[in-house]
């Protein structure tokens, strides 16, 4: 039985809100050393070729310069050198991209040098200086063009996926087949990516890098420079955002690593907004067929998805676009394929919710046209395919509340309160849709350590090494050990971001809070454990019952360890270490990752939407959302709910404004700024309601939560695209849904 104390408050605010809005807390650009100097990337104006010459002088004799690197002249690093034979052996589509070791042009924009100089500005002008020659091939930037006349990657991760019968679809007496398509996404945060590198001699170095994992930046450091590990220090307070972009250690960074080893001085490296579109990463454009087969009842007989995506040329990328279909209805046939064509663009990565939110952008808008065919309510055809064990593995879930989740939707939007015939309800000029859809992401439970010391005054200090990229993992920490120990949030300190700590987990795919509150819950039990042993035979709480205490005889409540059958009896934590003589008790735990052999464990979101669309001008605003999400136990509502209400932005982004375009004739980015590449703001954002089921999940992990910062977002592309068919009575099965498609 949980005896923590009931007076903690539900929920704190972010501990690292003050410094962020003071501007005290130091981002990755932010800081300074004796001799700083800054790099500057010169780039590729070419998509495919190979540079036959380069001019530098004019680069190397401008103010200021202290080296240019290129190909040409680039240190030799072990661990390229070690590889190399290696890696001249796999597939051009795997080789990826080591920067400055070759002539190679891969992309529009790849780095082929980095300028040094005294000042940030002379190191713009000198890269500008920088001439290259070319010899071009032709290159392809179009995913249309690859899937008509290029060939697929090939290997294990693109096998089709088939469960009873493929296309069973065809045979059923209700079916439709339709496609789906979504083009680049760019992550965008507010911090740009940036790095300060600093080096003590040729052998040890401390980056202060934008990063969501500490230690698989701090290890590819170390293989690309031949250094040990504990020579190698990263170190990330803050990251302004992220959604993805900052898993990978990028060439950029490489790049800044060798010319601050090359100067001898600290160095500093900002990406520009337009690097942003083409170092980082996005989320790769995808067109999708789905086909869906029913009963005329409304049971589903078959689901057939295709999913054909884009990769890089040097790098394959995958994700699983194909995945919610097999896992989100009971469907006795099921087959997925996914395919991915090598284009000529940089290599894209994860973004908020990978490959589940552009799948479920297909699946869901597929599930509405197919309740729509069989003159169903969606909500109602959900539930009479909802799944009480996992279709794909036959496991039962550790736990799955979707239904819930589905009814407080309904009742908070009164969804059953609208007309169902689409263009039914107007408002003047103005046409009003409802649109819902559903989001599911795996969740998991990874390993970590912590490392905690509690000290006599009551002050517990938590440390590992993880970052944080917005989701606000030291405030949920901080609360999960409060509630623990029953005392205020103001004497604990949770000390994150370097990777001299133990290390924790990478922030990211929803299984941070699963894996790091496993190690917090478990060390902070072990010092309350300790705590109750120093007062065991303490006469304080002798009884006619009890002569010996133990932890579970005790509430842990305001700094006391108090007798649960007569609250009278305690004695604070201070007065238990004095009386031991102990000043402080020190723990380093290390926490497993739960395999989970015997249950599946899924997060689940539903979304509701209302929409107005303008009759005449095709303008379409998000008038009210509705986000009811199973994400297991809430650690912290406040920063929960902030979480949430992010997606929904990122959401209304996606469907109606989203959308990176490459003038194929050039393989270049055409729209690589925010006055071009649009994104939601405030005017296009309304109130955004979150419920959570709130409900533990008993297996995954002892706090019983499961993650929630990715399926906040999965399915809420087609909540808004269903709604808009509501309104309008036309279904768009293109993203972004802008006025022109809709007139």
């Amino acid at each position: 039985m949980d005896k923590t104390s009931t007076t903690i408050p539900p929920f704190i605010d972010r501990v690292d809100g003050i410094p962020k809005v003071t501007g005290s807390a130091k981002f990755s650009a932010e800081y300074d050393f004796p001799g700083m100097v800054y790099g500057v990337l010169a780039e590729s104006t070419i998509a495919r070729g190979t540079i036959t010459g380069m001019d530098t002088k004019g680069a190397e004799n401008a103010p200021g310069v202290l080296a240019v690197v290129t190909h040409l002249n680039c240190p030799k690093l072990p661990g390229y050198e070690s590889t190399a034979a290696d890696i001249a052996k796999r597939p051009e589509v795997n080789r990826g991209f080591r920067v400055f070791t070759d002539n190679i042009i891969r992309f529009s924009n790849q780095p082929i040098a980095i300028v040094v100089a005294d000042t940030y500005e002379r190191a713009v002008y000198a890269a500008s200086l920088i001439k290259a020659t070319y010899k071009k091939d032709k290159h392809n930037t179009d995913l249309n063009e690859a899937i008509k006349t290029g060939k697929p990657v090939e290997g294990n991760n693109f096998k089709d996926y088939v469960r009873g019968e493929a296309d069973a679809w065809k045979n059923a007496e209700v079916k439709i087949e339709v496609e789906y398509s979504m083009p680049l996404e760019v992550h965008n945060p507010m911090e740009i990516h940036a790095l300060t590198v600093n080096w003590e001699g040729q052998d040890k170095v401390t980056v202060y890098e934008k990063t969501q994992t500490l230690s698989s930046t701090q290890s590819s450091i170390a293989r690309a420079f031949g250094l040990k590990n504990e020579n190698v220090r990263v170190i990330t307070q803050y990251v302004g955002g992220a959604f993805g972009s900052a898993f990978n250690t990028w060439p950029h960074s490489i790049a800044a690593l060798i010319g601050a080893r090359k100067v001898g001085k600290p160095l500093k490296l900002m990406l520009t907004r337009s690097e942003m579109f083409t170092m980082v990463g996005y989320r790769p454009q995808a067109i999708q067929k789905i086909a869906i087969g029913a009963s005329k009842n409304g049971k589903l007989t078959g689901i057939t998805h295709e999913a054909m995506a884009m990769t890089a040329s040097y790098q394959v990328f995958t994700e699983g676009i194909v995945n919610g279909s097999r896992s989100l209805y009971a469907c006795p046939n099921v087959n997925t394929r996914y395919k991915v064509y090598p284009l000529d663009l940089s290599q894209p990565t994860w973004m908020r919710g990978p490959g589940e939110t552009t799948g479920a952008y297909a699946l869901e808008s597929a599930m509405d046209e197919m309740a729509y065919a069989l003159n169903l309510d969606p909500i109602e055809f959900r539930l009479r395919n909802y799944a009480e064990t996992d279709p794909e593995s036959n496991k039962p879930y550790s736990s799955k509340f979707l239904k819930e989740a589905y009814q407080m939707g309904v009742d908070k939007i009164k969804w059953n309160e609208r007309n169902r015939e689409p263009r039914s309800m107007k408002e003047g000029d103005w046409l009003i849709g409802y649109g819902m859809g559903s989001g599911i992401f795996s969740a998991w439970r990874g390993d970590a350590k912590v490392s905690a010391k509690f000290l006599q005054d009551g002050t517990l200090v938590l440390q590992t090494g993880v970052t944080d990229m917005g989701p606000g993992t030291a405030t949920s920490m901080t609360k999960l050990a409060s509630d623990i120990f029953g005392i205020p949030a103001s004497q604990i300190k949770f000390e994150m971001g370097d990777s001299n700590y133990p290390p924790g987990p990478f922030q990211g795919g929803s299984g941070t809070t699963s894996t790091l509150g496993t190690a917090v819950h478990n060390v902070c039990m072990n010092i309350r454990k300790k705590l109750a042993d120093l007062i065991k035979d303490n006469p304080v709480f002798h009884t006619q019952l009890i002569h010996s205490v133990k932890p579970e005889d005790l509430v842990f409540e305001n700094g006391s360890m108090i007798l649960a059958s007569d609250r009278s009896k305690k004695i604070t934590y201070a007065d238990a270490m004095k009386n031991a003589g102990l000043p402080q008790i020190e723990l380093l735990e290390q926490s497993p990752a739960n395999p989970m052999a015997n249950h599946t464990a899924y997060s689940y979101a539903v979304h509701f939407v209302i929409v107005k669309v303008h009759s005449i001008t095709g303008v379409v605003k998000v008038t009210r959302v509705v986000s009811a999400v199973d994400a297991g136990k809430i650690v912290n509502y406040k920063t929960a709910e902030s979480q949430i209400i992010g997606s929904a932005v990122g959401g209304i982004s996606m469907t109606l404004m989203e959308e990176g375009v490459i003038d194929h004739r050039y393989g270049r980015w055409v729209n690589n700024n925010f006055a071009d590449y649009h994104v939601a703001v405030n005017a296009d954002v309304p109130k955004v309601e979150v419920l959570f089921v709130d409900k533990p999940d008993p297996i995954l992990n002892p706090i019983g939560s499961k993650g929630m910062g990715e399926v906040g977002i999965v399915g809420f592309a087609a909540a808004v695209a269903n709604a808009i068919f509501h309104a309008t009575g036309k279904r768009v099965r293109e993203l972004p849904i802008t006025a022109d498609k809709l007139i």
